[in-house]
């Protein structure tokens, strides 16, 4: 139910706020864009600022600035969608230091540096449709092979196996779960692949993971408590290396790429011990049992030590170590697999068919709800609604006296937990207009760090067994991702408050 009223709500504001700029600010464009857009239309808004002379730039109209822009890559830059060219010789070395940073500009000429703001049109609802199908269809290959390999572990009792290890813990944080269910193992799988960043594996695992928890549901249409606690600590999304958002920052002429690493790390780890204290009060789990202790110290013992270690390494090492780790653990999994497979005397090829069918049927029956959510997201990007909520939020703070710095950041955390790909590009779009190592562009890289897409884990986990009843999953990931928000923008403050 809480889910139903958060899908209509967001399809009920989207439409108001496009209702209003279409009737209060004569947008006529609006509903079109919301309907029929398309992300790589033409930039409906585009804000430029030229520093430099006219003379030493060469840029004497609107047609020249547009080769310019294409010449450094910004946009296919057509002279009709330049808002206004402002050129003044009122230049400081400081002012040309920052336009640099913020637009990674290594230009030979003193002042040919660009400072662009640039607002790009999202998909409307029709591509919309079309992409949820394309991800769903992008999902079939990666969950064949994954859910394949996990059908040859148990048919050699390899998950078994995995879940007894880690039984006493999960035993007591899941209590519902029989001793030595595979579940316990597929929900291992799970949160080892979100430790590494590897998404790919991480859903296939967590797919996997909800099939075994709905197998002891008793109402197959409510969330068990399993399954919530499982969802909200995958939802928290507590990893190790943030290599992707490292090598985003390496694009843009960052300075120390890793710097974000250790607060991102930090961000996650708390989120996600919030989700677990939360879950727990709720589903009134005892969380201070000695086992629960000692395999939370021991985890934060062992991050500590990698914190030490990565923080010798430079960027590059840091990105060798991780890809050896990452893609080197899922090799290794594979090899044991095949092994204990062998050793078992398993029909192996026969196994792996086997699952991978499963994971066939598992991508086409999650359309439908990826549709519904994707949909929903997409009205609210077109609409304007998140800026108008920025603005405000802005306006606020700024009248509250505080220091609005973080607000920069924040479109990368009110998108995160409905697009991975959408919070993505604000967290670019950040770093180019303010600088990769600006106050704001290491905050936006920390919020894209802090947790994972909260509503796509809802649609596509929850619509993989046809949960229809959510209880209270949505707002307990809502207030873990409040968390790691929080916890994002302290720690920002406290490693870069004086950039």
């Amino acid at each position: 139910m809480a889910l139903s009223r958060i899908w209509s709500a967001f399809i009920l504001i989207a439409v108001f706020v496009a209702a209003s700029k279409a009737a209060f600010f004569g947008n006529n464009q609006i509903f079109s864009q919301m309907v029929v857009g398309k992300a790589d239309d033409a930039y409906d808004t585009v804000r430029y600022v030229m520093v430099g002379s006219p003379a030493s730039t060469g840029i004497t109209s609107k047609e020249n600035f547009a080769k310019y822009l294409s010449g450094y890559g910004y946009v296919a830059a057509d002279s009709a969608h330049l808002a206004s060219v402002i050129i003044t010789d009122d230049v400081n070395s400081d002012s040309v230091a920052a336009i640099k940073s913020a637009t990674g500009s290594n230009a030979v000429f003193t002042y040919k540096s660009v400072q662009t703001k640039l607002v790009k049109k999202a998909d409307g609802i029709i591509e919309t449709c079309k992409s949820a199908v394309n991800i769903s269809i992008g999902l079939i290959g990666i969950m064949a092979l994954f859910m394949g390999f996990m059908s040859i572990a148990e048919r050699a009792g390899g998950i078994r196996l995995l879940s007894k290890i880690i039984g006493p813990f999960f035993s007591r944080l899941f209590p519902d779960i029989p001793k030595g269910h595979p579940a316990m193992g597929h929900m291992m799988m799970n949160f080892s692949a979100n430790l590494l960043g590897l998404d790919n594996a991480a859903t296939p695992f967590g797919i996997k993971s909800m099939e075994s928890l709905q197998e002891i549901n008793t109402d197959k249409d409510v969330a068990s408590n399993a399954q919530i606690m499982f969802l909200c600590l995958h939802a928290a999304g507590f990893s190790l290396i943030p290599v992707s958002i490292i090598a985003v920052r390496a694009s843009l002429k960052s300075a120390n790429p890793t710097d974000i690493f250790v607060p991102c790390m930090i961000t996650t780890f708390v989120a996600t011990m919030a989700a677990m204290f939360m879950v727990s009060f709720k589903q009134k789990i005892r969380i201070f049992q000695p086992v629960i202790l000692a395999w939370v110290g021991g985890l934060s013992a062992i991050l500590v030590l990698l914190v030490v270690y990565l923080t010798s390494l430079n960027a590059a090492a840091v990105q060798s170590f991780s890809n050896v780790l990452s893609n080197g653990l899922i090799l290794l999994i594979f090899l044991l697999i095949i092994l204990g497979a062998l050793y078992k005397r398993i029909d192996v090829f026969d196994a792996f068919i086997d699952g991978a069918k499963g994971g066939f049927e598992t991508s086409v029956r999650i359309i439908p709800y990826l549709v519904g959510m994707l949909v929903a997201i997409s009205l609210l990007r077109t609409s304007g609604t998140f800026d108008v909520v920025i603005n405000g939020m802005k306006s606020l703070f700024a009248a509250l006296g505080a220091d609005t710095r973080f607000v920069d950041g924040l479109p990368t955390a009110l998108i995160r937990p409905l697009s991975g790909g959408g919070a993505r590009g604000m967290m670019v779009d950040t770093m180019k207009n303010f600088g990769a190592d600006s106050f704001a562009g290491r905050l936006a890289s920390i919020l894209q760090g802090s947790s994972d897409t909260t509503f796509y884990v809802i649609a596509v986990y929850f619509g993989a067994v046809g949960i229809k009843n959510t209880r209270y999953a949505v707002g307990a990931m809502l207030l873990a991702d409040l968390v790691g928000i929080l916890t994002a923008i302290t720690l920002a403050y406290l490693f870069f408050g004086n950039v």
